[in-house]
């Protein structure tokens, strides 16, 4: 089966956190916007199902893309706010930040 060039996860938001999760999302600071699409990053969408998040985007390299956003001033200090709000963890700086989905089909 081919490939995508499409990276998906999910995370679950803290339910005292979900309304503040949700307005930084809708009012994102553009500094953050502007250092995911020099990492490479684009088609970003994130999907709401409950407190239940789901996270898909496209990226040629995505180990380049994490090495950019964790060495990001911007992006560390979001991350920073926004890590107390889920369950699991946002370090870019860790070996595997973020436990991708495995894809299973893919039709171009």
């Amino acid at each position: 089966m081919d490939k995508s060039n499409k990276f998906a996860w999910t995370w679950t938001i803290k339910n005292e956190c979900l309304d503040e999760y949700l307005k930084m999302h809708e009012e994102p600071w553009q500094e953050i916007m502007l250092e995911h699409s020099k990492a490479g990053i684009t088609n970003y969408s994130i999907f709401q199902n409950g407190n239940q998040f789901f996270y898909c985007f496209e990226c040629d390299d995505v180990d380049q893309a994490f090495s950019y956003i964790a060495k990001s001033d911007a992006c560390n200090k979001w991350n920073a706010l926004t890590s107390k709000m889920v369950e699991g963890s946002f370090d870019f700086n860790e070996v595997e930040p973020i436990k991708p989905l495995r894809e299973v089909f893919y039709l171009k």
